[in-house]
């Protein structure tokens, strides 16, 4: 069986080549792996290729094919892409989709730095704010650039799965010219 995945801005082709227990020989882009694949708890993995040992944490987004998917030093947005997806990425090409302009904390955590302020012009992929959760910190990064119109929450703050912790306005790059 084969997906495909976006990852941030990649789309990859993934295929299931062959499971057997925790065996599993899979392509990327027909690239192959063979690894091991334990579930050690609910949403969390331990993947062993090549002798190395790699911890994945999937977290469900606002739908089912939508996850964050933390390492111990990346956390990627993933989503599955399958007909009804392309057919509305298509239908909405040339949108932002909604809710674009806010920052959520996909699950519960503890902001340890915000290096922007008010009334800041960012650009595509400044990071915005930095929360840990599960002992590992995600970076929240500008989706393009825009102006910060509010700050909801502090360093140090704890906040809850899908609470708004920042509201972005998009830059009319006409006025801005």
């Amino acid at each position: 069986m084969a997906y495909e995945i976006s990852i941030d801005h990649r789309t990859a082709k993934i295929e299931l080549l062959n499971r057997v227990g925790t065996r599993a020989l899979i392509a990327v882009d027909n690239q192959k792996y063979d690894l091991d694949i334990v579930e050690v708890e609910n949403g969390v993995y331990s993947i062993i290729y090549n002798g190395h040992s790699y911890n994945v944490e999937l977290i469900e987004g606002e739908s089912s094919k939508k996850y964050l998917v933390n390492t111990f030093a990346k956390s990627f947005n993933v989503e599955i892409v399958d007909a009804e997806s392309k057919y509305i990425k298509n239908r909405n090409q040339g949108q932002e989709p909604e809710g674009v302009n806010h920052i959520q904390s996909p699950m519960p955590g503890k902001i340890v730095k915000i290096p922007v302020t008010v009334g800041e012009v960012v650009e595509t992929g400044q990071t915005l704010i930095v929360v840990e959760a599960m002992k590992m910190q995600s970076e929240f990064k500008s989706t393009g650039d825009k102006i910060v119109l509010e700050i909801l929450v502090k360093e140090g703050d704890t906040v809850e799965a899908h609470q708004l912790m920042i509201k972005l306005e998009n830059i009319d790059k006409e006025v801005a010219k």
